[in-house]
């Protein structure tokens, strides 16, 4: 076990200078020159898990169970744990729509399959009843239509014929009952019956005439209207379909590729509240300890995060908000030093490590890695392992005193840094001469420490050097 020696400082020969009572002299005499760094360090596992809230659709999370901060856990225990309520009932939600969604395609798909099916039939029709409605028109135009008039004038041509024969019927039967002196009883009715037959002609006669008229004037004219009408219109219904029908399985399917998209998504994001539900409990893996707050580079951060591990509590996603430690974590120490101080270190320095109340219990520590550029608070990180005999005395985190030997020279020349002045020629010192006269003597300056400058050449033993008042 390394113990702590106190490094003793060497007793200056001092002797006052004649005429000059601000300056002192020093006799070299060599002794050892030691640089020891003393720090703090806190003790970080090498292995440890950070507790992370990284939900992808998920963002309310309540925590409904928490274990102290610094708690020691069995494998298993539940470190925390989140309300599973509003997203068990979004999940449900969510699967409901994701089903909804497979039965509105399966029936857009049934309807994609009926329109292609019946369309080629629907546009038969139309083309058929189109052309049916363009041949009864030309055939109106060019053959029924002057039949229709003809016929007319027919009809009403033998009402005339019918009626002039009813009349001349009568004035013969007239002209022959007249000759008789007496007519007799069924004279009278045969020529009662006779003016019937030509007042009913004449009446047919009539209706002839307004039938052909209506027929000539407005019915023929009404038809032809019509026809057209129905010809063109079924063109247009053609016409329109023949660009309609295609677009309508068009759009079909663009519903059914809509409908399928959403489904998609509706599936990935119940996948991903499925994911982020099985966040909603962080059990402890094996045993170990549990802390608030995150492990970052060495250091522990609780930071603000922590006010929020509380229950009803809300940490933040995607940031450690706790840190759990295996129980058998290696330990190693890990310090931040200003560059001055890390300047000084080599990998490899040994040292001692101590607990603050457990001075007896000292570590053996070695500088294992030390970084080759600041981070960004300007501090250089450096890292120790210990020799932790037979297990740590201390919880991940804890703080320890640090000392490390940086340098050491065990048969130096060691001089006041205010004795050393830099110059034109370089490092210089005042060296008295046997005549009491003085002159200043290029030195090389080796390493400083504290208030100690180490002289590698230049200097002997018992020469006498001038140290000059303190400016």
């Amino acid at each position: 076990m390394i113990r702590l020696t106190a490094i003793l400082s060497a007793a200056w020969l001092l002797a006052p200078v004649p005429g000059a009572a601000e300056t002192t002299e020093i006799t070299i005499e060599k002794r050892p020159f030691v640089i020891r760094q003393s720090f703090t360090a806190n003790a970080v596992p090498e292995v440890f898990t950070l507790l992370a809230l990284k939900a992808d659709a998920w963002s309310d999370f309540e925590i409904s169970q928490i274990i102290p901060h610094g708690s020691r856990v069995k494998k298993g225990d539940v470190l925390v744990a989140f309300d599973p309520q509003n997203i068990d009932r979004k999940i449900h939600d969510t699967l409901q729509s994701v089903e909804s969604k497979t039965l509105e395609i399966a029936q857009a798909a049934l309807e994609l399959k009926h329109l292609e099916e019946t369309t080629p039939h629907k546009l038969e029709g139309l083309r058929r009843v189109a052309a049916e409605a363009k041949e009864e028109n030309q055939y109106f135009t060019t053959v029924r239509r002057k039949a229709d008039e003809e016929t007319a004038d027919q009809k009403l041509k033998r009402a005339e014929m019918f009626l002039e024969n009813q009349r001349e019927e009568l004035r013969q039967l007239k002209k022959m009952y007249e000759a008789d002196d007496l007519t007799e009883e069924t004279e009278e009715i045969i020529l009662k019956r006779q003016q019937d037959r030509v007042e009913a002609a004449e009446f047919d006669f009539r209706m002839q005439q307004l039938t052909r008229q209506r027929t000539h004037e407005v019915l023929l004219r009404r038809e032809a209207v019509k026809l057209a009408d129905a010809e063109r219109d079924a063109a247009i219904a053609l016409a329109k379909s023949e660009v309609e029908a295609p677009r309508a399985i068009t759009r079909k399917k663009l519903e059914i590729d809509s409908l399928q998209t959403a489904l998609a998504r509706e599936k990935e994001s119940l996948a991903k509240l499925n994911a982020d539900r099985k966040q909603f409990e962080f059990n402890a893996p094996v045993d170990g300890w549990f802390y608030h707050g995150s492990i970052e580079n060495g250091r522990w951060l609780p930071g603000d995060s922590t006010k929020t591990l509380v229950v009803h509590g809300r940490p933040a996603a995607r940031r450690p908000f706790a840190a759990f430690i295996p129980m058998d974590a290696k330990l190693k120490l890990v310090t931040w030093l200003e560059s001055a101080a890390a300047s000084q270190l080599v990998a490899g320095n040994n040292g001692i490590a101590w607990l603050a109340g457990r001075e007896d219990a000292e570590l053996a520590v070695k500088l294992s890695d030390l970084s080759s550029a600041p981070d960004t608070d300007g501090r250089i990180k450096a890292e120790f392992s210990a020799d932790w005999q037979p297990q740590p005395l201390v919880a991940p985190m804890t703080g320890v005193n640090l000392s490390l030997l940086a340098y050491e020279s065990p048969d130096a020349i060691v001089l006041p840094i205010k004795a050393v002045e830099l110059g034109a020629a370089g490092w210089t010192v005042e060296v008295k001469l046997a005549d009491g006269k003085t002159e200043r003597r290029p030195v090389k300056r080796g390493r400083v420490f504290n208030n100690d400058c180490e002289i590698l050449s230049g200097l002997e033993s018992g020469q006498v050097v001038i140290v000059p008042p303190a400016k």
